[in-house]
């Protein structure tokens, strides 16, 4: 009732602040907001009504075995895609957390058995993965669903380039994925406005898109799984980069940063920064991650991109064909321009906090 009387309150704010008269259809405003009050649930639900559907997927699959249903691949087909369909019709059906659970449960179960189903050409599986999962973000739009249809439209990417031994192509993904997450997370209030599946389908895809990214950049660090040459890196890691420089000018003027020896001196010191990971995109796609999430306050993309960081710092550092006092010279080096850019950046801030 509260929340009610402030967006009442906030509309007839708007309305005599404004020189032009302005209408608002205040009923359905109350009504969009009350339901996503009563829909929303925090991450940590959510993300253990995956993994409780997951477990249950296994579960089921196990008794699935021991019935010896795997023999039929035509009945293995059929069963995943009525399991898709179940879920979709149980998602739609009611919005509690057990509810997500079965739904989920049902949704993982269906592109499982669809899988065996469709074992001997796993080009045909790629394919009809991507889409029932685009079938899904878009007639669904149920916020796991969606999240779980991204993960899988991105899996199946990355792993017909594997598969297929086309592991250049892994690269020019990761660039993509770079721009497309840089796109979501700046473009919010356009997209969200455009219409009401997008305003729907934002959250989950935004946060599916950064959860593939970190995962495919995860899976390139691993060097005896992805072979390719070094310039593929390269080009990958400059796409990132260029997205990290726009990032930061954007960040100008959030900081109210407006000294052109400011600016120069942070863009130095950022590609200062970056240029020893050009061989590897792995930390600059978490860099990018956490700076698009702090641009936007988005916390649990910049949490994963924290982890995401330690990880393939460690990763990087582990890896280096160096001696270990050039490993240690690195590492001295880096600290210094992150304290450098700690104490102007800390500076900065505080003299706009004393204005």
């Amino acid at each position: 009732m509260r929340n009610k009387e402030n967006i009442k309150n906030l509309l007839d704010d708007l309305r005599t602040t404004n020189s032009r008269e302005i209408h608002f259809d205040e009923e359905a405003i109350i009504a969009a907001y009350q339901e996503k009050s009563t829909d929303h649930q925090p991450l940590s639900v959510k993300i253990l009504s995956i993994f409780g559907g997951i477990m249950a997927c296994l579960a089921f699959l196990g008794f699935i075995f021991i019935a010896q249903i795997f023999d039929s691949q035509i009945g293995l087909t059929l069963l995943g895609v009525i399991c898709i369909a179940g879920s979709a019709f149980i998602s739609r059906l009611s919005k509690k957390t057990i509810m997500d659970t079965l739904s989920v449960s049902f949704f993982v179960t269906g592109f499982a058995l669809l899988g065996f189903g469709l074992s001997k050409d796993e080009n045909i599986i790629y394919i009809v993965f991507i889409i029932l999962a685009l079938c899904t973000l878009f007639f669904v739009q149920s916020y796991i669903l969606s999240f779980i249809s991204v993960l899988i439209i991105n899996g199946c990417i990355i792993a017909f380039a594997a598969d297929n031994n086309m592991y250049s192509l892994s690269y020019i993904i990761i660039a993509l994925q770079a721009i497309a997450t840089t796109f979501l997370f700046l473009q919010e209030a356009k997209i969200i406005t455009k219409n009401r599946t997008f305003s729907k389908l934002y959250d989950p895809v935004r946060t599916g898109m950064a959860f593939s990214f970190l995962s495919t950049l995860a899976s390139l660090s691993l060097e005896s799984l992805v072979p390719a040459p070094v310039v593929y890196n390269c080009i990958s890691s400059v796409v990132i980069v260029m997205a990290i420089l726009y990032v930061v000018t954007l960040l100008f003027k959030t900081l109210h940063i407006t000294n052109t020896t400011h600016k120069s001196i942070i863009y130095v010191l950022t590609v200062l920064l970056l240029s020893p990971t050009l061989l590897t995109p792995t930390i600059s796609g978490a860099i990018l991650i956490i700076l698009l999430s702090f641009f936007v306050n988005y916390r649990t993309g910049f949490a994963l991109a924290i982890i995401a960081l330690v990880y393939f710092l460690g990763k990087f550092y582990y890896d280096l064909h160096f001696t270990l006092l050039t490993k240690s010279i690195l590492l001295f080096i880096s600290g210094v321009i992150f304290l450098a850019i700690y104490f102007f950046t800390h500076k900065k801030l505080t003299a706009d906090e004393k204005i």
